[in-house]
């Protein structure tokens, strides 16, 4: 798509070059990255990034528009997109010209005639890491590929070293004639090759494989060379749709020394519809306006360029602000030019914040008082009255219990029960969110009381303990630092390895009475999986405690709830606002890291702050997210925004809530097994409760402590459960249901369609809806009866009943 969008506006794009060269006081001169070239080494490369400054803070790309030309030496050649090469040791002066206007660029070429040894760490691995041959889909797999493993990006290059040179008899190498090595036979497709071509036969990464199987195939350690930091040019951008930019990669190693790695940097995007950039590093903006974040990747380094792409209504009228939060979205939304839609009228807002705070409709009587209400401040006293329901715990209880993997299967019943006891308090009190946090990850003691010791239940070793409590409240995925480094930040083994040493002393113990307690004793140090060396329990980028702690985790919740936690608030901010907003300011939402930024970084510190400031009293601070006009908003507006909540987003009922509101609005309640006619879905603590309409509306197994295990996606299965269903059917019919005591009562129809509208959408029917309605009832007692159960099934069957707007 941004291909496409690049190539459409291609003549517009030469069109504004002209005019801008014909009016040289409309922008400054032409400027170029870097502005001296050193080259080291006969495969070495540097790309060039030119541009000339516009107002507004945009740019005008050059790079592949300006001619180059190499004078006062032949040492370097350059081609049409700015990469500069060696060819032979000396001094070069490089001109780029464009429009009359000329810049000079000093080279310096040397290590052509006597190059340094090749480094198979830092010049080989990134390499196979650009050319995907180490990535989970080929060779980095967990059993490899046809034979041929590879550690997954390169984390380890003495084993990678090792598979190349010696596995395989050495069969995939020959130092003697190195062209025709397999390694390079494969890789350039000169033989079958079930991955393709990974490497072009003559470019400089094939010579550069060439020269070190020449050299030997040798191995070295390249602690000088490391990459310790990665820089990438420019680290944000302001484009128009269809505008390309060229980055520049560079690497700073241990040793200072600073090297352009843009043809071996790997560059991805988290919204490829508003902009990304191809394997030379040339960022395109698509047509859809918004935000994304590219990443840069290399040799277990990333960085990242941030590029906003403004819409078309820059000068939209600002709307009234209730808070903080809407004078930060505002300014977004602003800056991004992404007007923001209307606010929802009272019917939606009634059922929108009934669905999302205590995961039940209002009913008919509640829905028309609402409506008919004309208190200026009934949407704010709506709210409060709706945290104080019991409904608020049951909801938030059942959406923890499948944070915290209470299953019966795992658990028992004794133990779910316990646990879903011990949630639904917590959140009746109003228990503060560090308190919860903190009771969840020091929990010990008898698994059959009401405590969250239960967690550790399902949890079977320290590993497994350091991945979901990282996830969970960190909003940390370290998980993938457990075989190599995280491809996508900065941890490695050793952090993995030192937060897993804060649960090492967490055990079982069967109690007399035969039930099982959680324990806590002294917890050891574990060893590195490579080096074997023993990591000291550290907290994520904090220092090691003390080995001699009873209980260390009691240590890591006061590193979690300290204060300066760079983690913990904005995880439970970004965990609450999604639920309310249907998506995260972060996606995924327990995915926080340098390389996924939030939509609004602002607005997430400032509702993180926020948290902090209210004591994390979690009612205090979701009364502000429902306070909001942002909050409030209608659902139409620019169809093409999903990420920047310039509209209310529509999003399916969870399915317990689902099963609720088709129980409430027919009047038939669901007959769980062992459990009182009456009871509801969202009471249930047992996830393993037989129910055909729970198990195809989504409901999690909880195998993990991720939120996506909740089925999100409508499917046809759930759309003809709905239309066909016997059980369906079976309520809608029922003669104690709602349908048979409205057509019973002495109601005419057109206060029955009233009546139905308000139960299922909280909203009177439209003049049109309400008179095609009316027109179904007869004469009779059976045909006003036939006539409500058939408008009853037609509203459960739209849209409007099965989401949340």
């Amino acid at each position: 798509m941004i291909q496409l969008a690049f190539f459409r506006r291609q003549h517009c794009a030469m069109v504004m070059v002209l005019l801008l060269a014909c009016s040289p006081s409309a922008f400054c001169q032409i400027s170029v990255s870097p502005a001296s070239i050193e080259l080291d080494g006969p495969e070495s490369t540097v790309q060039l990034a030119v541009w000339k400054p516009l107002p507004g803070g945009r740019v005008l790309e050059l790079t592949r528009m300006a001619r180059y030309q190499i004078i006062d030496g032949n040492a370097a050649g350059i081609d049409a997109n700015g990469l500069v090469q060696p060819k032979a040791d000396g001094n070069a002066t490089l001109e780029i010209s464009h429009a009359g206007e000329t810049r000079r660029v000093p080279v310096v070429v040397k290590g052509v005639k006597h190059p340094q040894p090749v480094s198979f760490a830092t010049q080989v691995v990134p390499i196979l890491t650009k050319s995907g041959c180490n990535s989970g889909g080929c060779h980095g797999k967990a059993e490899g590929q046809n034979g041929f493993k590879l550690t997954v990006f390169g984390y380890d290059a003495a084993a990678d070293h090792q598979a190349i040179v010696v596995e395989g008899r050495g069969r995939r190498v020959s130092t003697g004639a190195p062209m025709s090595s397999l390694l390079l036979l494969k890789g350039t497709a000169a033989v079958p090759h079930g991955g393709g071509r990974k490497i072009v036969e003559g470019s400089h990464q094939y010579k550069l494989v060439a020269r070190w199987l020449a050299e030997g195939a040798r191995f070295d350690d390249a602690v000088a060379g490391e990459t310790v930091r990665l820089e990438v040019e420019p680290a944000t951008s302001r484009m128009a749709p269809g505008e390309s930019r060229q980055l520049r990669v560079v690497s700073v190693g241990a040793d200072g020394r600073r090297r352009c790695v843009t043809t071996e940097a790997e560059f991805d995007t988290n919204a490829p519809n508003v902009a990304g950039a191809d394997r030379k590093g040339l960022l395109r903006a698509g047509d859809v306006p918004g935000e994304a974040a590219v990443l840069v990747r290399y040799m277990n380094q990333v960085a990242v360029c941030r590029v906003t792409l403004p819409g078309s209504n820059s000068g939209f009228p600002r709307p009234p602000e209730v808070n903080f939060i809407d004078t930060l979205a505002w300014n977004k939304l602003s800056g991004l030019g992404l007007a923001p839609a209307g606010l929802a009228d009272d019917s939606t807002y009634m059922r929108r914040v009934y669905l999302d705070t205590i995961g039940t409709l209002p009913t008919a009587a509640e829905a028309r008082a609402f409506l008919l209400d004309k208190t200026p401040e009934k949407r704010a006293l709506l709210a409060d009255a709706l945290f104080r329901r019991p409904e608020y715990a049951d909801y938030r209880a059942l959406l923890w219990s499948d944070l915290l993997r209470v299953d019966r299967d795992a658990l028992k019943a004794q133990g779910s029960v316990a646990m879903a006891r011990w949630l639904r308090h917590a959140f009746a009190t109003n228990m503060p969110y560090d308190k919860f946090a903190r009771a969840i990850i020091t929990a010990r003691g008898g698994i059959s009381g009401d405590s969250p010791a239960s967690f550790y239940k399902v949890l079977d070793n320290s590993e497994s303990m350091t991945r979901s409590v990282s996830q969970l409240f960190l909003g940390v995925r370290i998980e993938c630092a457990q075989c190599h480094h995280h491809p996508s930040e900065k941890w490695g083994q050793d952090d993995y390895v030192a937060l897993a040493g804060f649960f090492t002393g967490v055990g079982k113990k069967v109690l007399p009475d035969g039930s099982e307690a959680i324990v806590a004793g002294p917890a050891v140090d574990l060893k590195h999986p490579r080096t074997k060396v023993l990591v000291p329990a550290r907290p994520l980028g904090g220092a090691p405690v003390a080995a001699d702690l009873p209980d260390r985790r009691e240590a890591l919740a006061d590193w979690m709830l300290h204060p300066s936690n760079p983690y913990f608030a904005r995880a439970a901010a970004n965990r609450i606002w999604a639920h309310y907003f249907g998506h995260g300011l972060v996606e995924p939402i327990d995915d926080l890291r340098a390389t996924n930024p939030a939509v609004n970084e602002e607005l997430l510190d400032a509702l993180a702050g926020h948290l902090r400031d209210v004591k994390y009293d979690l009612i205090a601070f979701t009364k502000s997210i429902v306070a909001s006009r942002l909050y409030q908003l209608a659902a139409a507006a620019d169809a093409g925004d999903e990420r920047n909540f310039s509209r209310s987003m529509p999003r399916t009922l969870p399915a317990e809530v689902l099963l609720d509101a088709v129980c409430q609005v027919t009047g038939v309640p669901e007959k769980f097994s062992g459990w009182p006619v009456g009871a509801r879905a969202i009471q249930l603590w047992d996830n393993r409760m037989p129910s055909y309409f729970l198990q195809v509306f989504g409901r999690p197994v909880r195998a993990t402590v991720c939120a996506c295990e909740r089925g999100a996606d409508p499917s046809i299965s759930q759309a003809l459960h709905l239309m066909n269903s016997p059980e369906i059917q079976a309520r809608i019919r029922s003669r104690k249901g709602v349908a048979a005591r409205l057509a019973a009562s002495s109601l005419p129809p057109d206060a029955i369609v009233d009546e139905l509208y308000l139960s299922c959408l909280a909203r009177f029917p439209t003049p049109m809806e309400r008179a095609a309605m009316v027109r179904i009832f007869g004469d009779g007692q059976e045909a006003r009866r036939s006539a409500a159960e058939d408008a009853l099934w037609a509203i459960i069957n739209t849209r409007e009943f099965v989401y949340n707007h």
